[in-house]
C-alpha cells in the first residue's frame, strides 16, 4: 500500500522533488494556535496585510497563559478572539481544553496537513494526519496561503506487534522508543506506525505516542487510518470526515524499529530529560511529594476513566499531593457524568483547569528538592517553576500508585487491571468554540497594553566584525534554557523588549546585560554543542535573542524546530566543520566573518570564521536550502514574504 506519510506529502507536494534530503513545499490544509506562540503568530499575519486566511481550517486555542494573576493574560485572550473573528479562525476559549486534545477531538482529520505552532501538534497524526509543530510565523505564513517547506524525511517504521499487558500503556511504549533512540534520534525522520499491534491501540492512545514522538526530534509521527480512527470519529459525531489510509508494509521503510507490546515493561523518564528512561523497577521505593496527571500526552477520556477507576475507594498518602487535569471539558463532563470525577475528588486530588497548567510552568509548582511524579511529556529543568524539584515522567497507571503509595512502586499492587471501553455515546457540546463572522472586516483588534509592536528586522550586512560571543553552552540545550516558560515569563510572549529580559536566564542570569552591551559593540554570537535549542517550537527563543543583537550561532548541531526560527528571524544557524572546533572558541571571544551574505547568496561552503581574540581561522558550513539562505539574506522570513 505504501507509507502513509509518504502518500499524504506527495498529495499535497506542489514544489520540490521527493528525495530524501531534498526540499519540498507543501500546501497546508489546516494550521492551529495556542496562546503562548499565537499572540507573535497573529502579530506576524497582520504584518503581513492578509484579509482573510486561505486554509480549509484555522484554529486559535487558549489553554497556556490561563492564570489571570493580572491584566496581560486576559488582554492577549481577548487580542486572540477578536484576531480570530477579523480574519476566519475558530476560537477555543479559556478552559475548553488543552490545544492538542481539542484538535483531535473536534478537528482532526485522516489524510490532512495541518501545522501548529507547539512542537506537540503531531499528536494529531494518531488520527492518520501529518501533524508538524513549527514556529509561529510558519504558521502565519499557512494561513495566507503559503506553502510550508521541509527536507525530505527518512521514514521510519516503527513496527509494532504483541498486546500490551496489564498496567503497561501507550506512555510506556513512547518511552521505550526514547530509550533506543534518545532525544535526537527521530531528527529528520518521521516516525510511521503499523503492524499488528497497531490495531490494539485506540487512537487516544495512539495519540500519546504520537504527541511524545516529538521528544525525539522527529519531523512528525503518524499512524493509519482505520476503523479504530472511524469509531472514535464516529464518537465524535464526525464519522463523515473518516477517511481509510491502509498501513504500509515493512517494504515502505528506510528503516525498522519493531516493538513487541507484549515485552514492555512500565518505565519512568527520568530528571533533566525524557531520553532518560529506565524502567520503574529500578526507583521502587523513592518518595514522592508531588503527582501531576494531565497534559496533552495523558489527559483523554480513557485516562481519566482508568485513574477513577484505580482512585474508587481510595486516598492519597498523607505526604503526597495530587492534581490532575482533564484534557478538554468535553472528557471533564464525561467523567462527571459517569462518576470517575467523584472517585477522583474523594481520593484526596486537587482539579485543575483543563489547560497546560504544571506541564508548561503555570501553577502547581512543587515545595523546594521536591521528587514530582508527572504523566507529561518533558522534565527538563526547571520546568516544574521549582529549579530545585526532579520531575520524573510516567504513565498515568504509574502515576496514581506513586499517589496512593507515597512512592514508586509497582502499579500491580492496585489489584486487578480496570478494563476501559469507550461508552455508546458522549455528549458533544462547541459551544466554547466561537465561529467567526462570515465577514470580518469591520471587526476591531483589540489590543492590550502589554503587546507590543514587531521590531524592525534589517537584511543581512557584508560582513560581520568583531562579534563577541555572549555565551557558550554544551549538549541538548533546550527551548526551556533560552527562554524559560512559566506563569512569570509566559504572559510577556506578545511584548519581545520585556520577554528578552529572561533569555538563558536559568543558565546565566548575566547574559541579558552582556547581550545588550555586545548589541551596541555591534551584535552578539552564541556558542552551542550538538542538538541545541531541542524541545518547544516557541520562536521566542530566536526572537528573543534576535532582538538582543544576536546575529549568528555557530554549534555542532541544530534541532529542526529552533534551527528553522532561526531562519525566519533572520539569524544566521552556522555549525562547525570540525566539531572539535567548538573548543577553539571561548566566551567572550571576538569573531569576524567576511563575506558572508555574498557566501550565502552564491551558496559557497565552507566559511571561514576568524577567532580575532584567539588569532585562529575556524571553518564553519550551514544546512540551508537556496530559499533558506534568501530568508536570512533579506534579514527574516516577514521581510523574505513581504518581498
Amino acid at each position: 500500500m505504501g507509507s502513509i506519510a509518504k502518500k499524504i506529502l506527495q498529495e499535497h507536494m506542489v514544489e520540490g522533488v521527493f528525495e530524501v534530503g531534498k526540499e519540498i513545499g507543501i500546501k497546508i490544509d489546516q494550521t492551529m494556535t495556542q496562546d503562548a506562540t499565537g499572540t507573535m503568530a497573529y502579530l506576524q499575519f497582520e504584518a503581513m496585510k492578509m484579509d482573510r486566511v486561505k486554509t480549509e481550517l484555522s484554529v486559535s486555542i487558549v489553554d497556556h497563559n490561563t492564570i489571570q494573576a493580572d491584566f496581560k493574560n486576559p488582554d492577549d485572550h481577548r487580542y486572540l478572539q477578536s484576531v480570530a473573528a477579523k480574519f476566519g479562525i475558530k476560537f477555543s476559549r479559556p478552559g475548553n481544553g488543552i490545544c492538542h486534545q481539542v484538535f483531535l477531538e473536534r478537528f482532526a482529520r485522516p489524510g490532512k496537513t495541518l501545522v501548529g505552532s507547539d512542537s506537540h501538534t503531531p499528536t494529531a497524526g494518531g488520527m492518520g494526519q501529518i501533524a508538524i509543530g513549527v514556529g509561529g510565523l510558519d504558521v502565519a505564513v499557512a494561513m495566507g496561503g503559503g506553502l510550508f517547506y521541509l527536507k525530505t524525511p527518512t521514514i521510519v517504521g516503527i513496527k509494532l506487534t504483541g498486546q500490551l499487558t496489564d498496567y503497561v500503556t501507550a506512555k510506556d511504549v513512547i518511552l521505550e522508543l526514547l530509550r533506543r533512540v534518545n532525544v535526537k534520534g527521530g531528527r529528520g525522520k518521521i516516525l510511521e506506525y503499523f503492524g499488528p499491534g497497531v490495531k490494539t491501540l485506540s487512537v487516544p492512545e495512539r495519540a500519546t505516542i504520537t504527541n511524545m514522538g516529538a521528544e525525539t526530534g522527529a519531523t512528525t509521527s503518524i499512524f493509519p487510518s482505520d476503523e479504530i480512527t472511524k469509531s472514535f470519529l464516529k464518537l465524535e459525531k464526525r464519522e463523515d470526515q473518516w477517511v481509510e489510509i491502509p498501513e504500509g508494509t515493512e517494504g515502505d521503510y528506510d528503516e525498522i524499529i519493531e516493538i513487541d507490546l507484549s515485552t514492555v515493561e512500565p518505565l519512568v523518564a527520568k530528571p533533566h530529560s525524557p531520553g532518560n528512561v529506565v524502567p520503574i523497577s529500578e526507583l521502587y521505593g523513592m518518595k514522592v511529594d508531588q503527582v501531576a496527571i494531565g497534559s496533552c500526552t495523558n489527559s483523554s477520556l480513557k485516562d481519566l476513566e482508568t485513574v477513577g477507576a484505580l482512585l474508587k475507594g481510595r486516598k492519597i498518602a498523607p505526604h503526597t499531593v495530587l492534581a490532575i487535569a482533564p484534557g478538554s471539558r468535553q472528557v471533564l463532563e464525561q467523567i462527571a457524568n459517569d462518576g470517575a470525577l467523584g472517585h477522583i475528588v474523594s481520593a484526596g486530588a486537587r482539579i485543575l483547569e483543563s489547560a497546560c497548567g504544571p506541564c508548561i510552568g503555570m501553577g502547581f509548582a512543587p515545595k523546594t528538592d521536591a521528587t514530582v511524579v508527572r504523566t507529561f511529556n518533558r522534565n527538563f529543568y526547571g520546568r516544574t517553576g521549582n529549579k530545585s524539584a526532579n520531575a520524573y515522567l510516567v504513565s498515568p497507571e504509574v502515576a496514581v500508585a506513586a499517589a496512593v503509595y507515597g512512592e514508586i512502586t509497582d502499579p500491580k499492587k492496585l489489584g486487578p487491571y480496570p478494563a476501559f471501553t469507550f461508552p455508546e455515546e458522549i455528549h458533544i457540546d462547541d459551544s466554547m468554540i466561537l465561529e467567526p463572522p462570515a465577514d470580518g472586516k469591520d471587526v476591531e483588534i483589540i489590543r492590550g497594553p502589554n503587546i507590543a509592536p514587531l521590531p524592525p528586522f534589517e537584511p543581512l550586512p557584508e560582513d560581520f566584525n568583531n562579534i563577541e560571543v555572549v555565551i557558550k553552552v554544551e549538549d541538548d540545550i533546550t527551548t526551556d534554557h533560552i527562554m524559560p516558560a512559566g506563569a512569570k515569563i509566559l504572559p510577556l510572549r506578545s511584548n519581545l523588549p520585556e520577554i528578552s529580559k529572561y533569555v538563558f536566564e536559568q543558565v546565566d542570569p548575566e547574559f541579558y546585560n552582556r547581550a545588550l552591551a555586545a548589541k551596541e559593540q555591534g551584535g552578539g554570537a552564541i556558542i552551542a554543542g550538538d542538538n541545541y535549542g531541542q524541545g518547544s517550537s516557541r520562536e521566542h527563543a530566536a526572537l528573543a535573542p534576535m532582538y538582543l543583537g544576536v546575529k549568528f550561532k555557530i554549534t555542532k548541531s541544530f534541532a529542526r524546530i529552533h534551527r528553522d526560527n532561526l531562519i525566519n528571524s533572520g539569524i544566521v544557524p552556522l555549525t562547525f566543520v570540525n566539531p572539535a572546533d567548538y573548543d577553539a572558541i571561548a566566551q567572550g571571544d571576538k569573531l569576524s566573518i567576511k563575506g558572508l551574505a555574498s557566501a550565502l547568496k552564491a551558496g559557497t561552503t565552507p566559511i571561514i570564521v576568524r577567532n580575532d581574540t584567539q588569532n585562529k581561522d575556524i571553518q564553519v558550513t550551514y544546512d540551508m536550502s537556496e530559499r533558506d539562505r534568501q530568508i536570512v539574506i533579506a534579514g527574516g522570513k516577514l521581510n523574505y514574504v513581504s518581498m
